[in-house]
C-alpha cells in the first residue's frame, strides 16, 4: 500500500540540521517509538508530506526542507520582554517553571494559543521567544516507511478525539465523557 490520503503512516527518521561544518541531531524516531500519523490531515509539514507520498512500506527516503517550506525565518520581532507580574500565581512568581529554556503555552490578547521559550528571566521581566524552535533551519530528513495501511475506527476515533477538543497541539486529558481540558 502506497501513502496517500488517509493511510497511517509509521516512520522511522533522523532530523538534522546545518551546525556549522556539520549535522546536529535534533530529533530521532526509532522502531520502538516511530512517528505514526495520518497522511493528508494537516498533522505534518505539507512539504514533509510531498516528499513521502505514494512511498510504500520498506522504502527509504532523504530530503530537506528549507525554512520557508518548514517553520519559517527566525524572526527577532518575536523575541519580546514581559512583565514578571503576569507569571504570578496568587501573587506568587514559580522560578522552577518560569526558568531558562523551558518552554511554556501562552495566549495573546486575541485570545490565540502559542508556545514560547523563556530565553532569561530578568528582575521585573522575562524574556520569551515566540519563534519555533526550529525556525530559520535547514531541516535534513532520512529514513524508512516501516508501515502504511487503512485507519481502524480507534486510530479514526483518537484523531478525532483531538480535533474536537480544539486544543491543538497540546496535551490533553480526557475521561469516558472526552477531553477534561488542556495542559
Amino acid at each position: 500500500m502506497k501513502i496517500s490520503d488517509e493511510k497511517i503512516v509509521s516512520l522511522t527518521y533522523d532530523l538534522t540540521v546545518d551546525e556549522e561544518n556539520s549535522k546536529e541531531l535534533m530529533e530521532r524516531a526509532t522502531p520502538e517509538n516511530p512517528l505514526t500519523f495520518i497522511f493528508g490531515m494537516g498533522m505534518m509539514l505539507e512539504a514533509f508530506e510531498k516528499n513521502i507520498e505514494g512511498l510504500k512500506t520498506g522504502d527509504k527516503f532523504s530530503f530537506s526542507l528549507s525554512p520557508e517550506e518548514a517553520y519559517g525565518e527566525y524572526i527577532e520581532q518575536n523575541v519580546v520582554e514581559l512583565p514578571k507580574k503576569i507569571f504570578e500565581i496568587d501573587g506568587k512568581f514559580d522560578s522552577e517553571k518560569i526558568s531558562e529554556g523551558e518552554s511554556l503555552p501562552m495566549m495573546d490578547s486575541q485570545g490565540n494559543r502559542m508556545m514560547g521559550s523563556v530565553i532569561e528571566v530578568k528582575t521585573e521581566t522575562v524574556v520569551m521567544d515566540f519563534n519555533h524552535p526550529l525556525a530559520g533551519e535547514t531541516l535534513h530528513f532520512e529514513g524508512e516507511v516501516i508501515d502504511v495501511h487503512e485507519p481502524t475506527a480507534e486510530e479514526m476515533a483518537a484523531v478525532m478525539h483531538g480535533s474536537e477538543c480544539g486544543c491543538g497541539n497540546c496535551d490533553c486529558s480526557s475521561d469516558e465523557n472526552g477531553c477534561t481540558g488542556c495542559h
